[in-house]
């Protein structure tokens, strides 16, 4: 069943490549903010697909759809904002949920023609080949990507914000980073990272929420604060984040 989800995943995010490609309408829709014409030309190239493959829809610009079984989590453009700008860092994120569980994903990055897959228990690949598990690296000398302003230095190397989290998850995924916080006010949405959550776990990354929350959240509100690492380095980053804004992430509200 995961390898048919991960074909149709495949199947949508190719529809929304094609779909960018011929889209000539890529400014702000007015609806809200922070959405373009591409981001509405993608979602509902993808979400056709997903549908024609029996799976549901959550997407950030179409809500969730009603009914029962597995559902497909979708970005169409993560990194909208980059995207508007002609930064060619973006992507189409999507992940298969099948009784809360993520069981397959795909990531494809607009900029580098890049796709990243992740089946559950069946590994993580980009354009084919497996990302392995690689060394634990210190705080000291870690690179890491935050969304948000971090409040202070957490010990870490070098920071990066770079405006697509399902990107830089799976850059964590490939060792390119070290890792990612997110250190928004408000959180992300599930579509934000749920596909590249996968990515990371099958890759021998942790992905946990800062608060401690499931990051499983298949609703259109429920916003979430991963942050992601190898275990050794997951523990420091938590850590750091805590000393950064004072809170015990095991005494926090789930």
């Amino acid at each position: 069943m995961s390898r048919r989800f991960l074909d149709v995943l495949n199947a949508a995010a190719d529809a929304a490549v094609e779909a960018l490609a011929e889209c000539a309408d890529w400014s702000p829709t007015g609806r809200k903010p922070g959405q373009y014409g591409f981001d509405l030309a993608a979602d509902e190239a993808a979400t056709a697909v997903l549908r024609g493959g029996g799976l549901r829809v959550l997407s950030e610009e179409s809500g969730l759809e009603s009914g029962d079984g597995a559902v497909a989590v979708l970005d169409p453009v993560d990194g909208s904002t980059n995207a508007s700008r002609g930064i060619r860092y973006f992507a189409t994120s999507i992940c298969a949920v099948d009784d809360g569980v993520p069981v397959a994903a795909v990531v494809h990055d607009h900029g580098r023609g890049e796709r990243f897959e992740a089946l559950l228990g069946g590994g993580a690949h980009c354009d084919g080949i497996r990302l392995a598990p690689r060394p634990e690296r210190p705080l000291s000398a870690a690179i890491v990507a935050a969304n948000g302003l971090p409040p202070g230095w957490g010990g870490w190397a070098q920071v990066r914000m770079l405006g697509a989290a399902a990107l830089e998850l799976c850059a964590v995924a490939a060792g390119r980073l070290d890792g990612y916080i997110d250190f928004s006010p408000s959180g992300l949405g599930s579509w934000d990272y749920l596909g590249a959550l996968l990515v990371c776990r099958e890759a021998g990354v942790d992905v946990v929420d800062r608060a401690g929350r499931d990051l499983v959240a298949i609703s259109h509100t429920a916003r979430r604060s991963p942050v992601a690492a190898t275990p050794e380095l997951l523990t420091d980053l938590l850590d750091s984040c805590s000393r950064l804004t004072g809170t015990d992430p095991q005494s926090e509200q789930k």
